[in-house]
């Protein structure tokens, strides 16, 4: 699962960069908890 879920992610994350450059930290920082919490997810 983690295998289609991280290019969609990562994918809505450009997008958003690309229409609101001002919210990049943001976007940033919710792009990395995400992929850790489906990290850790996939391993149990």
């Amino acid at each position: 699962m983690l295998v289609f879920v991280s290019p969609a992610i990562s994918l809505f994350a450009g997008i958003l960069i690309l229409i609101f450059p001002d919210i990049l930290n943001y976007v940033v920082a919710v792009y990395l908890i995400l992929i850790g919490i489906l990290g850790i997810a996939a391993r149990m």
